[in-house]
């Protein structure tokens, strides 16, 4: 929960009446869309493209923003200037259990001075003491020739049972095409450097941040999966269907933003399933900055873009810039991660049961729960309808329900021409 206390020194009584009332509106709204913390169970994880994120916002959005991270317990940020004092107030504002870990500002025309960030809880976070920017060999260079434009932020943290290294990206943008070509390239690189490090450690990854793509099918969604294998299962980094589903543009048309995992945990310990847990894109615009409160906002405005304008230049300018420079032209995209292992920690520790010593601990590439031995082609199944793959009702990619088909058994499914997914095996 921010502290507040600032609002009493607000010297506009109508500017404080405002946010007071928005605070609330924002309030509801959050309380209806974003599960709510824990204390152990779960771990809310976030990421947020701030617009060019430096001591350019007014005290309002602030208390805004600081809102809306507080509502989540790790919150990768993209844009971040270098100028900190807006990062700073923002975190002051969320009090003293709350931190940050910046990078430096990244040098050259393509990185735009830019940092990334990482705010975190520390109630429920914990900092591991490993922290660093990811340079490329000469060997792995950006399409044979270049470094990143803004290097990715790599950062160790443990969340309950769940230790993991989070790696946050502001990918180069370029041209207007879908698939610029040195886009492409850096998400081919950053993928193939991290699943090359994951496929060699005992570690968990998830890469986040905005990857400016534009939609599925371009081949930038597929360099960051590396591709899939005759099941339809990515063979390097793997987005939940129910982060894929969430644009983040304030139109709410481009994927620009993901969530991408390449986990190690043992085979009976899932942080995400479809269907169990939740993940969104969260709209602020329907509670602040909304399209009908041009006219609350239009003083703040420079006289250059008012004077001797239509109506409708007006509000353009209000709608695309003046209010994403006040809040984002990016929605942050989040999802909820199961990270209490506890009792499936116990379940791997050999006992004594009517004297026979058992044990099915084994730590592997993570995949969902693998079926129980009363599995069978009769049981109940989940259809996916685009890819025309069926799971087991415990899979974590199970869809969501207006992408399902429902089988009363697995044949069932065959017959209709669906395959088995490759993750659950059903």
């Amino acid at each position: 929960m921010p502290m507040y206390s600032a609002l009493k020194r607000f010297k506009d009584d109508s500017e404080r009446s405002r946010v007071v009332k928005k605070l609330l509106l924002l309030r509801d709204q959050l309380d209806r869309q974003i599960p709510a913390k824990t204390a152990t169970d779960t771990l809310l994880l976030a990421t947020w493209n701030i617009r060019a994120f430096g001591d350019n916002r007014r005290a309002e959005s602030i208390h805004y923003m600081a809102e809306i991270v507080s509502r989540f317990d790790l919150v990768a940020v993209q844009e971040v200037a270098a100028n900190l004092d807006g990062l700073q107030k923002l975190v002051a504002l969320l009090g003293p259990n709350w931190d940050y870990i910046v990078t430096d500002s990244t040098e050259g025309t393509a990185g735009g001075g830019e940092r990334t960030a990482f705010i975190f809880d520390r109630c429920k976070v914990f900092f591991r003491k490993m922290a660093g920017k990811i340079v490329l060999p000469d060997t792995k260079l950006v399409d044979g020739k270049w470094q990143f434009a803004r290097t990715p932020f790599c950062v160790a943290f443990q969340a309950g049972w769940f230790r993991f290294i989070l790696t946050t990206v502001h990918v180069y943008y370029g041209t207007s095409s879908s698939e610029d070509a040195r886009r492409v390239a850096e998400i081919d690189a950053i993928a193939k450097f991290l699943i090359a490090r994951a496929n060699k450690e005992n570690e968990s990854y998830i890469l986040l941040g905005d990857f400016n793509i534009f939609k599925h099918s371009d081949a930038t969604m597929k360099a960051l999966e590396q591709g899939v294998d005759k099941n339809g299962v990515p063979k390097g980094f793997y987005i939940p269907q129910a982060i894929r589903e969430h644009p983040t543009d304030l139109r709410q048309t481009m994927f620009y933003d993901q969530i991408a995992f390449k986990l190690k945990l043992d085979n009976n310990m899932t942080v995400f399933s479809e269907g169990q847990q939740k993940a969104g894109a969260f709209d602020f615009t329907e509670s602040v900055y909304t399209p009908n409160d041009l006219s609350v906002y239009v003083k703040y405005f420079d006289e250059k873009y008012t004077k001797d304008k239509t109506e409708k230049q007006i509000t353009t300018y209000y709608m695309t810039n003046w209010r994403t420079f006040e809040m984002s032209d990016h929605l942050p995209l989040w999802i909820e991660l199961k990270i209490d292992f506890s009792n499936q920690f116990l379940q791997n520790i050999p006992v004594i049961d009517d004297e026979k010593t058992v044990s099915t601990a084994n730590t592997q590439e993570s995949t969902p729960p693998t079926p129980s031995a009363t599995t069978t082609a009769t049981s109940p199944c989940i259809g996916t309808k685009t890819s025309k793959t069926f799971h087991l009702t415990t899979c974590r990619s199970v869809p969501t329900e207006q992408n399902r088909v429902h089988f009363d058994s697995q044949q069932a499914a065959l017959d209709a021409g669906y395959k088995p997914c490759g993750i659950c095996k059903p």
